[in-house]
């Protein structure tokens, strides 16, 4: 946003000097990015008459001009311009002059004659950005006086960077009411003096919103017998000065406006409105439409129009339509002034890559209660540089009007927050120059009760005007402290301890933690083959997905880490051991938050050593991850542990794999990936899986049984191998001879499983290793077989089984 010194003061009445403006504006919260005093250093440019004009002796393009300078030195010029005559005043960069660019002035001989300065044109001067010729000063100006100040253009231009929020300043008379908070002064609104001499409008035209929720308020006012031609040279030095170009009379009162107030106007040839009427709608799907700029554009059903009789005569709140431009035979304007729906224009706006002056203000959201105003002082400034008769009256199509909000403040909060001591009548003093309404609340001492201009959008809670305060109150002004903090050491919960005891038991084993995204593809359930009666196929959708690859929560952890196996071993890292400790997200039902559960997914694959000459090169198998469950059971001191192989997940081997019960609870699941599975991961090597449920895992978990000190006495060693049919397991054996063993069995393991030669078919050998020790005495022969003889008879009339 550009505004200039001058144009502020013709609103405010201050006396800051352009440097000490932009530091109060920049410490308001309105940043000036650029300051740019305009005729510094231009005091050598001065008022000069052109006493003759003749042509270069020597030169076509030339021309030889004898300039007085209003003292009694006569100088000649030579000038490339062809605009100027005798009698004309001229400004004239006299020798020794620095113009804009760094371009100074020196004597020259031109084509043999000498030159004594240059007469300057706008653009040389820097009030343009073009110009065709030499700047032709007004009659009865001083001669001799600098340009600058004879014409009163010395001026200060300020470029501010303004915060998207602060949509307000986005107008000079916006940032003539911060100027007069910081200086506690009152700001003069630009008046309207209308003079109606028309018909009625209501007789001439019709408007009607079919959209109110994206247009709340539209007005129109008709102008009939307008001329259009080149606007006076105020009203270009007005535009020029915050960077827009002169267009034509009517079109540049329009731009004047929206600089002055921030209210967009749009001027329409009203000859050429078909059915001479105006109806703000959606556009038709698939429509097209020629903007001013040239270029046509294709309408979506989501687009806002403003059309005629016909079809779109312009995008409303961005740009107008080639099919009621302007032009210089235009003789009757319709002008609107209109409040547009901000998301609306924002979602237009960006899907056409068009960006405007107009656009820019409607995304941010515009003074509603502005748009009467802009509207009336923008027809009395048409009628007055235009000509032409205003008809009676105005279109004010207003269905619901806008509401004022009201927040509360309170000086304690206020205080509080920013570390100042403001009673309530300075908090209100510092509201009310910026033109908020502020009353104290008649149900509280210490509140005050804001009424919310509809030009502040971005004032919607106390905090909000709690910043207004600070920045009002000045930034400078709050003490610089040191910040006050409390160090509180909490202990650990008992399922914090539990998770990295976890943690800690896994990466002791030789894993490597992965944190994958805790969003999935629906498809991946289908990867590991689920059945479409598993619980785990009803996932939690997200509202606003980033993608479709991430659109539901994962109920298991298995696709993810089948993933990571996948992507280490395209990177040929093909001995993998990782595992993830994550939640996982169920369905609670009834649109309740999701069920939240613990799990952990363990993975290997490739070699059980590294690559070296004196390790064996085998390759991991069910038992290494059987070895890592039962390392984490240990860890929690979870006994009576039964690895049933007669059921298990879908997407594991069966045959290769069972599921971990303790009780009646199911702790997890382990065994080999299914080949299928591993195809669909696109991945050709062997790998084995652990699943744990963390929370069936801590109800498992069993307490500290204390140290029970170690015999002194010797162990004895039993072994005897069973004939035992096919389908007896070893943890069915071990079973009953852990029943059998008594009180000194120590230890029992299953060292050896045969079937062949030798063995009936049907029939399997399973061999055991029992260790007896008694820790009050030696125990004799006679008292081991003893026990031990009853382990083989609890086997022969349990299972069957036979010694061999």
């Amino acid at each position: 946003m550009i505004v200039t010194y001058n144009w502020l003061r013709e609103y405010v009445d201050f006396d800051l000097d352009a440097d000490e403006l932009a530091h109060r504006l920049t410490m308001a919260g309105l940043e000036v990015d650029a300051m740019e005093k305009i005729g510094e250093g231009l005091e050598t440019v001065i008022v000069a008459r052109l006493l003759t004009v003749e042509p270069h002796p020597e030169a076509d393009r030339l021309t030889l001009c004898q300039v007085d300078t209003g003292s009694e030195e006569t100088l000649q010029i030579v000038c490339g311009a062809r605009n100027h005559r005798a009698g004309d005043l001229v400004a004239l960069a006299r020798v020794g002059s620095i113009l804009p660019g760094d371009f100074k002035i020196k004597k020259s001989k031109i084509r043999g004659r000498e030159s004594m300065g240059m007469l300057c044109s706008e653009k040389e001067l820097g009030l343009a950005a073009e110009s065709e010729g030499i700047l032709i000063l007004p009659a009865g100006l001083t001669l001799g006086q600098p340009v600058f100040q004879a014409l009163g253009l010395k001026d200060v231009k300020f470029e501010l960077g303004l915060t998207p929020n602060r949509a307000d300043c986005l107008s000079v008379v916006g940032v003539a009411r911060e100027v007069a908070a910081m200086v506690g002064a009152g700001v003069t609104m630009p008046g309207a003096a209308l003079k109606e001499d028309g018909q009625a409008i209501a007789e001439q035209t019709s408007v009607t919103v079919d959209e109110p929720a994206l247009c709340p308020r539209y007005m129109a006012r008709l102008i009939r017998d307008v001329k259009i031609g080149p606007s006076p040279d105020w009203l270009v030095r007005k535009l020029e000065s915050v960077g827009q170009r002169s267009i034509n009379n009517v079109v540049d009162v329009t731009n004047l406006i929206l600089m002055e107030f921030g209210q967009p106007l749009h001027a329409f040839d009203f000859n050429l409105l078909r059915g001479g009427r105006i109806e703000v709608k959606r556009a038709a799907e698939g429509e097209t439409f020629t903007t001013l700029d040239g270029q046509q554009r294709t309408l979506i059903a989501d687009d806002l129009v403003i059309c005629d009789g016909e079809g779109p005569v312009a995008l409303a709140g961005i740009m107008g339509g080639e099919n009621s431009e302007i032009q210089s035979d235009t003789t009757d304007i319709l002008l609107e002034s209109a409040y547009f729906n901000p998301s609306s224009i924002r979602r237009t706006s960006k899907r056409l890559g068009m960006h405007t002056e107009a656009s820019h203000r409607f995304e941010r959201g515009v003074d509603i209660g502005l748009v009467p105003l802009a509207l009336d002082r923008a027809a009395a400034l048409i009628v007055e540089v235009a000509g032409g008769m205003l008809a009676k009256g105005a279109i004010d199509c207003y269905p619901a009007p806008f509401k004022e909000r009201r927040l509360t403040i309170t000086a304690r909060r206020t205080n509080d927050i920013l570390g100042l001591s403001l009673d309530l009548l300075e908090i209100r003093r510092l509201l009310q120059s910026i033109g908020l309404t502020a009353e104290t609340a008649a149900d509280r001492d210490d509140a005050l009760y804001v009424t919310i201009p509809f030009a502040r959008h971005d004032l919607e809670r106390e905090i909000d005007l709690i910043e207004e305060v600070a920045r009002l109150n000045g930034y400078d002004r709050i003490a610089v402290t040191m910040p006050e903090g409390r160090l509180l050491c909490h202990a650990p919960s008992a399922a914090q301890l539990a998770v990295r005891r976890l943690r800690d038991a896994m990466v002791a084993d030789g894993f490597s933690e992965v944190i994958n995204y805790s969003f999935t593809s629906p498809a991946a359930l289908g990867r590991i083959g689920l059945p479409a009666a598993d619980a785990r196929n009803s996932c939690v959708g997200l509202l606003n997905p980033l993608t479709e690859e991430q659109s539901v929560m994962r109920t298991t952890l298995v696709p993810s880490v089948l993933e990571s196996v996948a992507r280490n071993l395209a990177y040929r890292s093909v001995d993998i051991q990782l595992f993830e400790l994550r939640p996982v997200f169920l369905p609670n039902g009834g649109g309740e938050l999701p069920n939240e559960q613990l799990r952990l997914t363990a993975a290997i694959c490739g070699r059980r050593q590294p690559v070296g000459w004196a390790q064996q090169s085998s390759a991991v198998d069910f038992f290494d991850i059987k070895g890592t469950a039962e390392t984490l059971l240990a860890q929690f001191r979870i006994g009576d542990v039964v690895w049933d192989g007669s059921d298990s997940e879908p997407y594991l081997h069966p045959g290769k794999s069972c599921l971990i019960r303790s009780g009646a609870a199911v702790l997890g699941a382990l065994g080999e990936v299914h080949p299928k599975v591993l195809e669909r991961f696109e991945i050709d090597t062997p790998v084995f899986l652990l699943e744990i449920d963390c929370e069936a895992l801590w109800g498992a978990a069993g307490a500290f049984a204390g140290v029970r000190p170690l015999s002194r006495f010797p162990d004895v060693y039993r072994d005897s191998a069973f004939l035992l049919d096919e389908a007896v397991t070893a943890q069915q054996l071990l079973e009953v001879v852990g029943r059998a063993g008594g009180r000194e069995m120590e230890e029992v393991a299953l060292f050896d499983l045969y079937q062949g030669k030798g063995i009936p078919e049907g029939r399997k050998s399973m061999g055991i290793r029992v260790r007896y020790r008694s820790a009050e005495k030696t125990l004799t022969d006679e008292e081991i077989n003893a026990r031990h003889g009853k382990i083989v008879q609890a086997v022969s009339k349990t299972l069957g089984g036979e010694l061999r």
